[in-house]
């Protein structure tokens, strides 16, 4: 061995040399069974490759050597390689997994084989990491961590799925080897969304001629896996998570899809019913879900009862009906909804009287009272499950009535299974004698435990208690003895749970019974015969009811709870006196009205803390209105601000533009134009009209006339053409000061509104929060604790009281600030309503020097027509005229000519 590794060490470069040294230490190593022919050489060949192995790993370099080789790409160096790590690792896995461990880069040299395009490495390389991953937890969270459920999850795809070889079979156990009892890497695969990519595994269509023995094997992996991510030992918050991917990711569908499919083979049948269970165990929306499938069937059938006439059915296969239990546990398992759901079928007011539909209440009480012993024991347990912790079921039960035969009244549920209980092995079964007897002892138990009125209808028949003492205090043989024990818990719950409403058969005179006719030690004895049972601690392990053989089913795991629960409290109970009874009783009364106390206060407390969080958001809410309503003031203000100044800018811009006629002034204004402004308009419009006077009175002299026409026709075109111009701009600008300040004055009454609403919701805070402080409690006897939370409410509401206080100030400030708006805007319409009023006078006074002008106008025009007509009859008349005059008047005819087509484009315009 010393020459092969220095074979190893030095000829690096010789790839064939290399190959031939790691065949020969594989061989040597190696165990092949097939070459093996009898037991002793095979024994004998293991001892000896344990000790080549033991003496090749005891240098670690040989190992580290080993792994750089791996490197090697040459394939007559890797794949021997691989054989020989993988061969290691089968004979002493644990010490070359450490040796591995510490290696630098070992594990993640090993990955590199996955990704190998020559699928003999590849597929050793998997088997290889199987035995790497083996039974450790740090190797396997290095190997998922290097991306191995990617490459894994690529491999089998390429494969075909559940159709591929058996490559794909080392792959799903490679993939188990590194969830099972892995949190981590459990949390990193539903992490990395690869539960989703399961999905297409179990998409196995119609096809009933499909299923090779490897497509078998290959399923029942897969199934084996997704029960690795919600098995019951993991922890409840990682089997959640994973139950909730499988159903959005439509797994859990595709799961009751092959469980209601046809021609499914039986183990796989099984094992789907085995992992739906776990699916949907202890999740509500999986097991809402479970009960709305249904079956393929005409007409249609809750799938529950189809697997339930599965399970009550004698000729159905063993390991079938035990996975149909599980699946029916898990259903109920923290599910009061289904607990419910189940129970109602049994009650006669849902119950089906036509009986074209079998419910699943009637196929439990069809195999409780059957003569199969197996199917009488999974009902029992079954109906057990259904009141499993849930009060409510387990007095709903009791309404339960059954007819036994025509002609005789009905007879309760409860009642018959005593019945039954007591004819013993008088009727006769298929099966275990015990079997019945041990599931109904089981159903009582449940049914009994935690419920006292359930207790006072089990004594109320008064042949129960004379039954059960018989029972326990005979002699009987082993077999037996596990129906004394639990006829001894179901007696001890009897006491325990006992509320002495039958005076005859009260705790302290059951417990005289059993002193008299059993003895304390021997009934104590014969309780402890169920834990010692060789049977119980295999059932207390899992919840699966996983027996190799049905007389092997004796204990339900959920009982086993139970049983642990109540042994030592019955025992007590058994030992106790009667005062020590009435003092417990008394402590229990006590410490029930202390806890009504102290539950009292403490949902007092809540719903004053509820308050409270309501009353600060309020305030809050007021708070944050309050700030936006004095955002919305500043803004207002600025814009009011911005008003007035264009209304100064605007008043300025008027007086430049009348400044001719001195109509404005460029002083400041308060109140609008002034008085001064006024006398001068109209002294102006004076002016005008002793000019109007003096042109008439200047008729007479031709030249000058004519003169004052011009310079008349002038100057009221200018003063026509800047008053309109200044008219229209007025008009202009005032309209638009009229749409702002509306819009100003809707912001303000909207304004108004808002400050109105939080004044009347301050006024409701205030009432509410002295209701509130009139309706604090404080009491006059209650303990430290209570004064101290009392005295820290108080502060809440000093501080409530001192913060609305605050609030109310702010609004008052509010208020103020709204009023002084008011009054601005205020002064803001008497302004525009003055400027209005003068600007509707400077229009009139316009319009009358208007008409004056044209009077003026039509009177010239008027004497010119006399000029020329005296001027004809001159000429006429014989009187020369000169010509210059002519020339003047021809002159003067044609410059009035234009004057008078001036004027009238000026009207136009």
């Amino acid at each position: 061995m010393d020459h092969l590794i220095h074979v190893l060490q030095t000829d690096r470069s010789d790839s064939e040399i290399i190959g031939y040294a790691l065949d020969t230490l594989y061989n040597i190593i190696s165990n092949d069974e097939e070459e093996e022919v009898e037991e002793n050489s095979t024994r004998q060949s293991e001892d000896f490759g344990s000790q080549f192995t033991e003496i090749f790993i005891k240098q670690q370099e040989n190992v580290t050597l080993l792994l750089s080789l791996l490197e090697e790409f040459d394939f007559h160096v890797r794949w021997p390689g691989v054989k020989l790590l993988t061969s290691l690792l089968k004979q002493l896995g644990p010490q070359v997994q450490q040796i591995i461990l510490v290696s630098p880069m070992g594990v993640s040299r090993l990955m590199d084989l996955l990704a190998d395009s020559r699928e003999v490495i590849r597929n050793d390389g998997v088997l290889l990491l199987q035995a790497l991953t083996r039974s450790n937890g740090a190797i396997q969270k290095i190997v998922a961590f290097e991306n191995a459920f990617e490459r894994l999850l690529d491999i089998i795809t390429e494969e075909g799925n559940s159709d591929g070889g058996i490559v794909v079979e080392d792959c799903l156990i490679l993939l188990q080897n590194l969830l099972k009892n892995n949190n981590s890497n459990q949390n990193f695969f539903k992490e990395g969304s690869y539960i989703q990519r399961m999905k297409p595994w179990f998409d196995v269509g119609d096809e009933n001629s499909g299923w090779s023995a490897q497509k078998v094997t290959n399923l029942h992996v897969m199934l084996q896996l997704v029960r690795v991510l919600v098995s019951p030992t993991n922890p409840p918050g990682a089997t959640s998570s994973c139950q909730k991917a499988m159903f959005q990711c439509g797994l859990l569908q595709q799961l009751c899809t092959i469980l209601m499919a046809t021609g499914v083979p039986a183990d796989i049948l099984t094992e789907t019913i085995n992992t739906v269970s776990e699916v949907i165990r202890g999740y509500q929306v999986n097991q809402d879900y479970f009960a709305s499938v249904n079956a393929p069937s005409n007409p249609p059938r809750p799938a529950i009862v189809v697997l339930l006439m599965s399970m009550v059915n004698e000729r159905q296969p063993f390991v079938l009906r035990c996975a149909v239990l599980y699946c029916f546990q898990c259903f109920l398992y923290k599910n009061q909804k289904g607990q419910g759901e189940i129970v109602s079928t049994l009650l006669p007011s849902t119950i089906d009287a036509t009986g074209n539909s079998v419910s699943a209440g009637q196929l439990l009480c069809g195999g409780l009272f059957s003569t199969d012993s197996l199917s009488n024991w999974c009902a029992a347990v079954a109906l057990a499950h259904a009141l499993q912790e849930n009060a409510t079921q387990k007095e709903q039960l009791l309404r339960v009535q059954l007819a036994t035969s025509i002609g005789n009244p009905p007879v309760s549920l409860l009642q018959q299974c005593t019945n039954i209980l007591s004819q013993g092995d008088k009727i006769d079964r298929r099966g275990s004698k015990i079997q019945t007897r041990v599931g109904l002892l089981m159903l009582l138990c449940t049914w009994l435990s935690n419920c006292p009125i359930a207790v006072t209808h089990f004594l109320h028949n008064s042949a129960n208690v004379p039954f059960l003492t018989g029972q326990i205090a005979e002699n009987l043989g082993e077999e037996e003895q596990l129906v004394q024990g639990l006829c001894a818990l179901l007696l001890g719950i009897s006491i325990y749970f006992n509320d002495n409403s039958l005076e005859s058969y009260m705790k302290e005179k059951l417990k005289q019974l059993i002193e008299k006719r059993i003895g304390k030690e021997n009934f104590i004895e014969k309780l402890g015969f169920i834990s010692k049972h060789e049977l119980y601690s295999r059932a207390s392990q899992k919840p699966q009811p996983n027996f190799p053989s049905p007389e092997y089913m004796i204990f339900d795991h959920e009982f086993t709870k139970l049983v642990k629960e109540l042994e030592g409290v019955i025992t007590k109970a058994i030992y106790k006196s009667s005062e020590e009874d009435k003092k417990e009783e008394e402590v229990k009364k006590t410490l029930e009205q202390h806890d009504s106390i102290v539950t009292h206060y403490k949902n007092m407390i809540r719903e004053q803390d509820l308050q409270l969080e309501e009353l600060k958001q309020q305030i809050s809410t007021l708070k944050c209105q309050n700030e936006q309503l004095q955002t919305a003031v500043t803004q207002q203000v600025s814009q009011i601000q911005q008003h007035k100044d264009q209304y100064n800018l605007l008043k300025v811009q008027l007086g430049k533009d009348n400044q001719h006629q001195g109509s404005y002034s460029d002083k400041t204004q308060v109140n609008g134009i002034q008085s001064e402004e006024v006398g001068r308009l109209r002294e102006e419009l004076e002016e005008l009209k002793s000019n109007q006077e003096l042109l008439q009175s200047q008729l007479a002299e031709k030249n000058s006339l004519i003169e004052n026409l011009k310079s008349s026709q002038t100057s009221p075109g200018t003063n026509e053409q800047s008053s309109a111009t200044a008219s229209a701009r007025d008009s202009e600008q005032i309209a638009e000061l009229k749409q702002e300040l509306a819009t100003l004055k809707s912001q303000l009454n909207s304004q108004s509104m808002e400050i109105t609403k939080l004044q009347t919701e301050k006024q409701e805070l205030l009432q509410k929060t002295e209701t509130f402080a009139k309706s604090v409690p404080v009491p006059g006897e209650s303990e430290a604790g209570m004064a101290t939370k009392t005295t820290d409410v108080e502060g809440r509401l000093s501080a409530l009281l001192q913060e609305t206080k605050e609030l109310k100030n702010e609004i008052k400030a509010l208020s103020e600030e709204r009023t002084a708006i008011k009054e601005q805007l205020d002064a803001s319409n008497s302004t525009i309503a003055i400027l209005q009023n003068e600007k509707n006078k400077l229009e009139m006074d316009v319009t009358d020097s208007k008409k004056e002008q044209d009077d003026l106008l039509v009177l010239l025009a008027d004497q010119d027509q006399k000029i020329f007509s005296l001027k004809n009859k001159l000429k006429e008349l014989g009187h020369p005229v000169e010509e210059e005059d002519e020339l003047e008047s021809g002159d003067q005819d044609d410059e009035e000519d234009e004057d008078e087509d001036d004027g009238k484009d000026q009207g136009h315009i």
